[in-house]
């Protein structure tokens, strides 16, 4: 693609950061939301090593899992991964290129009716129009990151109804104090800490990937001590 950067956007700058600002709040939200999601599952964690600390003997155990993760782990996710990929490289590319091509032929139709004198009011329409096409351009990479995990989502809503169910046919058959992701539950090494994905897996009659299955430790004389939190390496992220 063509960087809208070479574009020369001749467009009043003011009125084009307003029309962007919304497409840009919406990053900004995403951001602040994930950092007050840290400081909650922080708090939890806290509040759950207390629990374990003063109940040690009846205590309740502490879950790891991840819908999401747990879906991109399905036989399926692979065909889903390349129709996504497929709709970045032929819809997106034609999304962008009709953005791109409307902003040079508004752009050209400006010019030439402000040459001849055109109403204002007539101005003023195609000037909007062009505004909104490099508002496009200029946002795109956000833009088209939020088409695509639509897209992706929408993909793999049967992957969710299959897991969701026995998800909860796990949660009902274990009694977790709570469930946490894998990145939050770094922060805590207790031998409470049960991997979730496993059983959910087991339900689902499917194989893990190595990443998420539980790491294994030497078994000692007084029988096996295992360790039952996922491997510490992460799974690897979608693929954009």
């Amino acid at each position: 693609m063509k960087s809208y950067e070479s574009l020369e956007l001749k467009v009043n700058l003011k009125t084009t950061i307003k029309q962007g600002s919304k497409a840009l709040e919406s990053v900004l939200h995403k951001i602040r939301k994930k950092t007050i999601m840290k400081k909650v599952v922080f708090g939890l964690l806290v509040f759950a090593g207390g629990f374990l600390t003063t109940n040690s003997v009846n205590a309740q155990k502490i879950g790891v899992f991840d819908v999401d993760l747990m879906v991109q782990a399905m036989p399926q996710y692979r065909g889903i991964d390349s129709l996504v990929q497929l709709y970045e490289r032929d819809s997106l590319r034609m999304e962008y290129d009709y953005a791109l091509s409307e902003y040079n032929r508004l752009d050209s139709t400006y010019k030439k009716d402000s040459a001849a004198k055109k109403p204002a009011s007539v101005l003023n329409y195609i000037k909007d129009q062009r505004t909104q096409f490099a508002t496009q351009i200029i946002y795109w990479q956000q833009i088209s990151q939020q088409k695509i995990e639509g897209k992706r989502q929408m993909l793999a809503t049967p992957l969710y109804q299959k897991i969701v169910p026995a998800y909860e046919k796990v949660l009902k058959e274990n009694n977790y104090l709570l469930v946490l992701k894998p990145e939050a539950i770094e922060f805590m090494g207790s031998t409470k800490v049960e991997n979730v994905f496993e059983k959910v897996a087991k339900e689902l009659k499917i194989q893990l990937p190595q990443e998420l299955r539980s790491s294994r430790e030497p078994e000692s004389a007084a029988g096996s001590t295992r360790s039952t939190t996922p491997a510490a390496t992460r799974p690897a992220p979608k693929k954009q």
